[in-house]
């Protein structure tokens, strides 16, 4: 009986402890997304809000062309935390009904050639 209590008591907090990683570790905006590759090549719109603390909340807007490893192309709006930066390259993850959820900034040589050729990236 003891061993088998062991045993449960074991199981139970492997799972716990798998839970707590894959909650920490798994960005779930970016599961079932689709990947549109963009290049930042104008300012965001700047937006500031200010709370009634007296607190001032900055974020930017962008909208630009985004392409696919197919090269298909989709208009997409964002918002970002900060001003991104200027000529970077991001890997943007859209979700039907929801638009833009995640980004990310990747390395030219990381975008799928189809997506370079659109972006009009020297090879």
């Amino acid at each position: 009986m003891k061993k088998t209590t062991i045993i449960v008591l074991s199981v139970i907090l492997a799972l716990m402890i798998g839970a707590v990683l894959l909650l920490q570790n798994v960005n779930f905006n970016r599961l079932g997304a689709d990947e549109y590759y963009v290049q930042i090549n104008k300012e965001g719109k700047k937006n500031e809000v200010t709370l009634d603390s007296g607190e001032k909340l900055v974020s930017y807007d962008y909208t630009l062309q985004g392409y696919n490893a197919n090269g298909e192309e989709k208009a997409l709006n964002f918002m970002a935390m900060k001003e991104l930066r200027k000529d970077a390259y991001l890997c943007v993850f859209v979700k039907e009904g929801k638009g833009v959820t995640s980004y990310q900034e990747v390395k030219v040589d990381e975008l799928p050639d189809k997506a370079k050729e659109k972006l009009a990236i020297q090879q």
